[in-house]
């Protein structure tokens, strides 16, 4: 029933769910052991629907099966290490945990493809695709007339490369092939959602779940203004591995006015939207600003995270950072008993500052959780912002 809607909705190609595993597996004693990510102590999840009539947040954990000639060449590009999937035998090798969350607007349809469909295609994107997708691009017109493919390009030649893909043209490829099936249906035309997605690898042998690792490679793709965001266990010093793409800050801008696009309106109030109507010039669907600039190609970042030097990492949507600032999100994550309260603390205090959106907050510990040193900086901040909200719901409603 829920696909046939969704179908109906999209008026496109919605496929229909896989069987995609919930749980990691772990070494263990004589074999491998599950290890469910729907746990509270394991991943924490909180989304809020807030004052609004619908909900248009959505998220989606997975445990993807990917190539390890992929992962290696990852590894040896981003982090040079050289990685070796012998090492940790067949039932690890290919194993690597997504994390995606999706901020929808002008209607929950894309948000709701994306949760369905997009580690789906992380899986099943193919180099051999490439030449579709790029072509595809082109029929956008406008802006993508002098798309020449990107990070993609080496397999855009004639003959392509014989390379196998890396994580960065996989999750190029998955984004940009959920927006072209989306291209296919009316509602996508106005519709869309920012993302953001984080791919967990465990470079330890024998394999460790991320919780425990010493050592991760971290691969973030994103478009929009959903945000991840590190905690390090050395003061809580806040790393961030996403910017927002707005027209107005300095790489969007630069990067539409070297392909030609320039669209930025200011209104009264000194906020800036691209086309007079998106805040966001990077994200899935709105079809129809497409030729304009808008693009789903994804800005991609890459970190080696070593143990015990990062304490969980925070994914959250914009119901939240346009209330809170960065360094108040992760403090709040702090000496939390699961990820899950650690996400709950989060999203509790941005409905307290009046956040007037969906909200959605993902906590992913790692191994140095529990272990933040120094104080809470924010504390004293976020006390005297509370004192001040006092009283304001009741103005709101006069």
């Amino acid at each position: 029933m829920f696909f046939s809607r969704l179908r109906s909705s999209l008026g496109c190609t919605v496929r229909d769910a896989r069987p995609f595993h919930t749980y990691l597996k772990a070494a263990a004693t004589g074999g491998a052991i599950r290890i469910p990510l729907y746990s509270p102590s394991i991943i924490g999840v909180v989304e809020t629907r807030g004052p609004r009539s619908f909900q248009e947040d959505s998220h989606q954990f997975a445990a993807l099966s990917l190539d390890p000639e992929e992962l290696h060449l990852s590894a040896k590009k981003s982090f040079g290490i050289d990685w070796d999937p012998s090492a940790v035998g067949d039932a690890f090798a290919r194993q690597c945990l997504f994390v995606g969350i999706y901020d929808g607007h002008g209607g929950p349809a894309v948000s709701l493809y994306l949760h369905q469909n997009l580690h789906g295609l992380f899986e099943s994107v193919d180099k051999s695709h490439i030449p579709e997708i790029y072509a595809w691009t082109k029929e956008l017109g406008g802006y993508f007339k002098r798309f020449r493919g990107g990070v993609l390009a080496p397999w855009l030649t004639n003959p392509p490369s014989t390379q196998v893909m890396d994580l960065e043209a996989r999750a190029t490829m998955a984004f940009l092939e959920a927006d072209r099936i989306l291209s296919e249906g009316h509602e996508a035309k106005t519709c869309g959602a920012t993302a953001s997605v984080a791919l967990l690898h465990s470079l330890d042998s024998p394999s460790t779940p991320f919780y425990a690792a010493k050592t991760i490679g971290l691969t973030v793709t994103h478009v929009g203004n959903t945000r991840v965001m590190l905690c390090s266990t050395e003061g809580g010093r806040v790393f961030n591995m996403t910017d927002d793409h707005r027209a107005d800050t300095r790489g969007e801008a630069a990067r539409l006015r070297r392909l030609g696009s320039t669209r930025l309106i200011m209104d009264s109030f000194g906020e800036t939207r691209w086309m007079g109507a998106l805040e966001n010039t990077r994200g899935i669907g709105d079809m129809k600003y497409k030729p304009y600039g808008v693009t789903a190609e994804p800005e991609v970042r890459t970190k080696l995270l070593e143990a015990p030097e990062w304490a969980y990492i925070v994914l959250v949507t914009d119901g939240v950072t346009s209330v809170l600032s960065d360094a108040e999100i992760v403090d709040l994550a702090r000496n939390s008993r699961d990820p899950r309260t650690a996400a709950k603390n989060i999203l509790e205090f941005a409905e307290e500052m009046g956040s007037d959106d969906n909200a959605t907050a993902i906590v992913l510990p790692l191994a140095g959780w529990g272990k933040v040193t120094g104080p809470d900086r924010t504390k004293e901040l976020r006390e005297y912002r509370r004192t001040e909200m006092i009283g304001m719901e009741r103005l709101k409603r006069m």
